[in-house]
């Protein structure tokens, strides 16, 4: 991994923290883009926020806010300008460190009925993130841990992470369905970060207190023009620690303060199962839009003649039939037994696997389901059932 994949947290930075308006949020991107990354944040498309190649700051959400609720999403105009003030959206980091579709070889039959076999190499691409909120800065530790860090290391996903640059946006105004705090995260950015902004918005229109938490995010502040930018001060400081602690009591939701891998671990043979399976859909969206979920298969492909073939990995979801199927037939048949496995999965035996949680409380799950199913509900009631 580089040097943006593992930080020293107590790595002295360069300089103290800036403060940057819109012209400064504009250089830093120009500074980034002449490093030779390309840079991917938030934008606004087709009805929603969404994560794309940004050519300037003036392509953020300025002015953009968002309404969200158990399958609900909506975009919101705000009167403050702030650039940083939705929720996330469907797509997560994910998208770009583990795309949903990435070929793996390509074989090819010789003129003497020989096969050859070529391994897929990407070219290594060079990504800064604008925009990584806790919630998915967590997650992105996460998949490292197990994509780049486990017994079976993802070498595509290992070569994307390695030197991406991480400017993350501390959040001041949780939504929601947004549960970090009760999953041991919070509105403030944990370590592993470049460089991370907390937005603050008022009459004179949003400003934004940067910190390095690099050397390289340090390099890169150094870097900024004179006139973009202006020397972080005590009482600015104080002001964005105030709003980021605030938002902390303001989460939507909450998980119950419960040991939640010895609860789903005791509750297989819930009632509360047939319950939510009456209402889930198998469609598989929690999984596509969680942060975390990194599960994957592999399909063939060939060309009319039979002489080239490829083998492609794209993801994959436990709620599709197929994704447990065996002789036989699948092990889990009914929507029942599925999303069982889901959130076992996600918030008990990750623990086993991985020594952590799979969830980082994003609200991703919530705000898309297309029912409204509602993951920190079905947690309370699983409780509720076993009489804790």
């Amino acid at each position: 991994m580089g040097a943006s994949s593992e930080r020293d947290a107590t790595e002295p930075a360069a300089r103290d923290a800036v403060v940057l308006g819109r012209a400064g949020l504009d250089a830093l991107v120009a500074v980034l883009i002449a490093d030779g990354r390309t840079v991917v944040g938030p934008t606004v498309r087709d009805g929603a926020v969404v994560l794309a190649p940004l050519d300037g700051a003036d392509d953020l959400p300025w002015g953009v806010g968002s309404e969200l609720d158990a399958g609900r999403y909506r975009l919101t105009r705000r009167t403050d300008g702030a650039a940083f003030a939705h929720t996330s959206g469907p797509q997560s980091w994910k998208n770009f460190l583990h795309p949903q579709r990435q070929k793996v070889w390509d074989a090819a039959q010789d003129a003497d009925g020989s096969l050859t076999v070529t391994a897929y190499q990407e070219e290594r691409p060079s990504y800064a993130f604008l925009g990584v909120r806790p919630c998915d800065l967590r997650a992105i530790a996460l998949q490292d841990r197990v994509l780049a860090g486990g017994h079976y290391k993802d070498d595509g996903y290992a070569r994307r992470r390695d030197g991406a640059f991480l400017v993350a946006v501390e959040c001041t105004e949780p939504g929601a369905t947004c549960f970090c705090v009760s999953m041991g995260g919070g509105p403030a950015a944990d370590p592993g970060y470049d460089l991370a902004l907390t937005e603050l918005a008022d009459a004179t229109g949003p400003r934004y207190l940067t910190r390095a938490g690099s050397p390289e995010g340090a390099r890169v502040l150094d870097r900024l023009p004179n006139g973009t930018y202006e020397e972080g001060d005590p009482a600015t400081a104080e002001r964005a620690g105030a709003a980021v602690d605030a938002a902390r009591d303001r989460m939507g939701r909450a998980m119950p303060p419960l040991d939640l891998r010895a609860l789903l671990g005791s509750s297989l043979d819930a009632e509360r199962w047939d319950d939510v399976a009456a209402r889930c859909l198998s469609c598989g969206n929690c999984t596509m839009v969680c942060p975390t979920c990194f599960c994957t298969t592999t399909e063939e492909v060939t060309d009319l003649t039979g002489d080239h073939a490829e083998r492609w990995q794209r993801w994959d979801s436990c709620f599709d039939l197929d994704f447990s199927l065996l002789h036989g037939g699948p092990v889990r048949a009914t929507p029942r037994s599925r999303y069982r496995q889901w959130l076992t999965h996600k918030l008990g035996t990750w623990h086993d696997q991985f020594d952590s949680t799979g969830c980082v409380g994003c609200g991703r799950c919530v705000t898309w389901c297309p029912v409204g199913i509602d993951i920190t509900e079905e947690v309370t009631a699983l409780a509720k059932e076993a009489g804790r």
